[in-house]
Formats: C-alpha cells, structure tokens, sequence
C-alpha cells in the first residue's frame, strides 16, 4: 500500500507525483504507454506569463523561478499580427499581454513572410519561451522514482472503491490501495470523479488542432518569435525547423484520442495565410489535443468536498506546462497538510468547492 495514488501521468500527475515524493510514497497510474500521451504531448510548449485567467497568472509568475533554474526556457519571443479588421480585439491584447507597439518594418526584418499590404500593426515582447516539455515530464519522473515512487503504464482504471479509510483502485497493471486518491486524468477527471462515488464538476474538453508545415520559402524559422492573431484566432509558431500552424480552434469534445478536423484546419490556414505572402503548398503532420476546462476557466486544485481523501488536479486548460511548478506545489502544500507557498486567497480561488 502507498501513500497516495495519482491517476494521470501528464503534466498534472506527474509533477505533483514529483512535490509529493519527498514526504510521501507515490504511486502513478497512466493508462497509455508513455507520460503525456494526450494533451501533454500536443502542447505548443510556450510559456507566456501573462496568458490565462487571473489566478493563472499567479501560478505562471510562481512557476517562473523553477523553470529558469531547470534549464526548461529558451527563448522565443511573441508577436501579435494586427489588420485594420481587428483594431478593437488587437488593442485589448496589447494590454491584457503587456506588448509594445512594433513598427511594421521591425516586424518584417523578424518575420519575413509578413504582407505589409494586410498587417497594419503589430505588438511584441521578448518575454515569451519555448519550454522544453519532454524535460521536464521526465525530470519530474526521474524524481519520483529517486524517492522511490512508481509509474505503472498501461493502468487504465476499470473500478475504484473505498473502504476501512482506503481508495482501492482496480487496473489493468494490477491493483492499488491508499488513503489518498489524487485525480489527474485530464480530459477524463470527471469519468475518474464519478467511478469514485465523488461529484463532476462540469469539466470541458476543447480540441485544439494544429498543422506542421515546411518553412516558408525554404527560410531559416528558428530565430522567429510565436505569432498569433488578437483574440487568439490562429497562431503560428517555429518548430525544429518547420512551423506549426494552429486555428485555435475550441470545439467541445468527449474525452478520447483527439485527432484534427481537415476542414477546421483548412480554415485555420487561411487565417494564416491571410497575413503572410507565403502559401502554405503541403502539410508535414498534423494532430490535436484535448484542452480541458472548469466551467469558470481556472485551474481545480484541492480536496473534494464531498469526498474523504479524494483531490484534485485538474482543469489545466492550456496552462498545464507554464503553471506545473506552483501548481505541484500548490496540490502538495494541500495533501501534506502545509500552509499553501501560493498563498490562501488564490488557492480559495482554485479550490473544486467553488464548484459545488
């Protein structure tokens, strides 16, 4: 038997898993074969510390520190892309991210491929990264392990019960017992809530697709900041020599294997296309990841009210990379019983009784 059992080896799980190791046996279950198969592994890997709701915010700015001293940011840079179109939404932005004015032959020495005769105005700022998230899924799991701690692949859950003060957990890999039971399942949180007799709290997962594309005109894409359109409509953003393209898109989806829409991705290449003098001429891949919600958009940290030794860890939206830090240390304060590093108001602020 151990300490505490977490559901889930994406980012959520596995870094909690990691805070909690220290002073506690861990054992994580995964349903696949890897840590971060669904949303983990399809994540556009920015860390932007203005973006998110307010209380993201704050995980973002606390989660800073660790990542610069990790080695997991390098740099990158942001670029909001502007027409005469989107004056209202691109004005909002520039606050809301704390960008400044660019001058449009700036940005084209940046960007190359930007139209001058489309794109009006444009905001940037440098601080924007690249994280480095296959580092750091397994620099959390190599500090699991070190603690003696456990990750059990192919553990999909089929039945969870709770008796003489203990979570029994009923898997494909065997089965497990602890007095906690942390849920960390992703787009599949409410499913876990619900086999453990515990109330949903109105989780949404959202697909997110993207496209990877060769770079434009045969161009060196490394140096090029993140692009994207105000109100998030499309972005755009180097990867190991190509570009991934995203429509942004939102559409609301049960939990499962995402995959992309063609015709929403069609559309979202448009939208691209739009501000850049480059066609897009063929795909390299394309995929899409579940980004899941709380019906108010923040992040759910905290013990069930409705359920003895049942926490949760979930709702990471597109947040789960930037926030892992604070947020592991935020659940981890909680199950061991410590006053909160993050501070009370915001963790009232992330607690799944707001819910109830």
């Amino acid at each position: 038997m151990s300490d505490v059992i977490v559901v889930g080896g994406g980012i959520a799980g596995i870094s909690l898993a990691a805070h909690l190791s220290d002073e506690a046996q861990v054992e994580v279950l995964e349903a696949e074969d890897a840590l971060g198969y669904h949303a983990s592994g399809r994540s556009a890997a920015m860390f932007e510390e203005t973006y998110g709701s307010a209380s993201t915010v704050i995980l973002n700015r606390a989660s800073r520190h660790a990542h610069e001293a990790g080695g997991f940011l390098s740099p990158r840079g942001m670029m909001l892309i502007g027409t005469d179109e989107n004056r209202e939404s691109f004005d909002r932005d520039m606050v809301t991210m704390a960008m400044e004015p660019c001058a449009l032959a700036d940005a084209i020495n940046m960007v190359p491929i930007l139209d001058p005769e489309v794109v009006t105005r444009v905001g940037y700022h440098a601080d924007a990264w690249d994280i480095d998230t296959d580092a750091l899924i397994q620099g959390f799991a190599r500090r699991l392990r070190a603690a003696g701690g456990s990750v059990h692949f192919g553990a999909r859950v089929s039945k969870i019960t709770r008796a003489a003060g203990n979570w029994q957990v009923t898997t494909a890999a065997g089965n497990f017992e602890a007095p906690v039971l942390v849920n960390a399942a992703g787009a599949w949180a409410d499913q876990v809530a619900g086999m453990a007799g515990a109330r949903p709290i109105g989780l949404q997962p959202y697909r997110r697709s993207m496209a990877r594309i060769p770079a434009p005109g045969g161009l060196d894409v490394t140096g090029w900041p993140m692009m994207f359109g105000p109100g998030e409509t499309w972005y755009a953003k180097p990867d190991a020599g190509a570009l991934i393209v995203s429509p942004a898109d939102e559409d609301p989806q049960p939990p499962c294997d995402a995959w992309a829409d063609d015709m929403v991705l069609a559309e979202g290449l448009a939208k691209y296309e739009a501000h850049v003098t480059q066609p897009v001429t063929r795909l390299l891949s394309n995929w899409a990841g579940l980004r899941s919600f709380a019906p108010d958009r923040n992040l759910v940290i905290g013990p069930a009210p409705d359920s003895a030794g049942f926490f949760w860890q979930a709702g990471q939206g597109g947040y789960g990379f930037q926030t892992c830090h604070a947020a592991a240390r935020l659940g981890a304060d909680l199950i061991l019983g410590r006053t909160p590093q993050i501070g009370a108001e915001t963790a009232q602020q992330l607690a799944p009784a707001r819910l109830f």
